[in-house]
């Protein structure tokens, strides 16, 4: 008597769901039977968008969770690693002078977004389990499930606050940003996010502090010390905006849309020949219109993965005000 082997059940990521849902949307079949990939075309120039992204190879399309768990190495260590948080400040960085601009005042609101979708990315917190009908992503409850320290102060900082009440994703989000009425609600800001994350940059050997006059005052800077470190994140950047390679992974269209938000992208974009750079800004507007939206498709994500979609529909609403 032969007996079949079971079925191996398909591993289900992130992209597969949207990559389902966009097909369901749009009446076509599944990816699985299609060949070739799907193309836009945005004001007579040919750009590759999320949906022909995802009619690509299976194999490439199937992200394990550990490939965004941690961010990326820097180079020259064993076990320092960036986080969203401090790639987006290198990318909005000036490199000789050593402090972001002045007049950016979307960073510090995204600054603190990025801080939940790393913990998220690290599975240190994820959305409360619902039954029936469930609430948009940013309006749905944070827990805390591993409160072992990170080693990144801020990361760790955040945990505890998570830890004392329970709240939505965009609620966290603003009481992380002192945007609150509440005076109660005052102690959850996390403050002087910017220096406390430069600083870090500087211990792992990204940064070094200097100290320059401003007019009455004397100020710290924070110049380049390792340029090796901002070309790799520079190069994932324009890689993702670009389309090359496979599949983005979660964590790479966190830190496109992020840095979208945050007003540091074009400075990052600046380096390609006009084209490629207006393809490029298309790109990134829709990877942050895809991802950032799932929750009018319906599609059932991780945990994990729900409170990034969360923190990425606030930030496609703050994006669809400024622009």
């Amino acid at each position: 008597m032969v007996v079949a082997a079971p079925e191996r059940k398909e591993r289900r990521t992130y992209t597969q769901d949207i990559k389902d849902a966009a097909n369901t949307m749009e009446g076509r079949e599944s990816p699985v039977k299609q060949s070739g990939a799907r193309r836009r075309n945005v004001e007579g120039r040919a750009s590759t968008s999320p949906s022909s992204d995802v009619s690509t190879v299976e194999n490439e399309a199937n992200e394990s969770a550990t490939d965004d768990a941690l961010g990326p190495l820097v180079p020259g260590t064993r076990d320092q690693r960036l986080t969203l948080m401090e790639e987006i400040v290198l990318l909005g960085l000036k490199d000789q002078q050593g402090y972001l601009s002045f007049l950016n005042d979307s960073i510090s609101y995204v600054l603190r977004g990025c801080i939940l979708m790393e913990l998220a990315l690290r599975r240190r917190i994820r959305t409360v389990r619902e039954t029936g009908v469930r609430r948009p992503f940013p309006d749905r409850l944070v827990e805390v499930v591993d409160s072992a320290p990170t080693g990144e102060v801020l990361l760790d900082e955040a945990l505890r606050l998570l830890r004392g009440e329970r709240n939505s994703v965009s609620g966290w989000l603003d009481l992380l940003s002192g945007e609150t009425w509440n005076p109660l609600k005052v102690g959850y800001q996390l403050k002087q996010v910017r220096e406390r994350i430069a600083k870090g940059l500087v211990d792992k050997g990204v940064l070094r502090t200097e100290k320059h006059s401003f007019l009455l005052f004397d100020m710290a800077t924070h110049p380049l010390s390792s340029p090796v470190c901002k070309e790799d994140v520079l190069r994932r950047a324009i890689g993702t905006c670009l389309g090359r390679g496979p599949l983005p992974s979660l964590r790479s269209v966190a830190l496109v849309a992020s840095a979208l938000t945050a007003n540091v992208l074009e400075g990052a974009l600046g380096t390609l020949p006009y084209a490629e750079r207006d393809g490029a800004f298309s790109r990134a507007e829709e990877l942050l219109r895809t991802y950032g939206n799932p929750a009018e498709r319906n599609i059932p994500l991780p945990a994990a993965n729900e409170i990034v979609a969360g923190v990425l529909t606030v930030f496609s609403r703050l994006d669809s005000l400024i622009y």
